[in-house]
This record gives C-alpha cells, structure tokens and sequence, in this order.
C-alpha cells in the first residue's frame, strides 16, 4: 500500500497534561485512506469516551512513501 494513511491513536492518560498514557490502555485505529474517513472513527471514539476527561485521541497522518 501506498500513499498516505491516516491513523487515530489515543487513549487513556494518567493526567490532563496529556503526556503519559495508562498502561495497557493504548488504541490505534486505521490505516485509513482519507482524512474523513479517519475523522469519523475519531468522531466515534471520542464520543464513546466522553465522560471521560482523561481519555483523548488524535488523527496522526502518515506520509506518503516514495517507491524506489
């Protein structure tokens, strides 16, 4: 596969700083091929988890790779 993916990665953090993750509660989604398609996994994800304040996730964009 080539081109550029897209993931959703959260979890859940130990702080509202948002820097260290609770062990074992790390989850990736994807890889995605559009941008929306990844924005409605994060839309469900965050919405399944919004009660809790510590829990966040993001969309990272993986590059596109050049073939040799």
């Amino acid at each position: 596969m080539h081109g550029t993916h897209y993931w959703v990665v959260g979890g859940e953090f130990r702080s509202l700083n948002f820097h260290n993750l609770v062990q074992g509660t790390a989850q990736v989604e994807g890889p995605f091929a559009t941008r929306r398609e990844a924005e409605d996994m994060w839309r469900q994800v965050s919405e399944k988890n919004r009660h809790r304040c510590n829990v966040r996730f993001s969309i990272v964009e993986e590059p596109r790779r050049t073939v040799a």
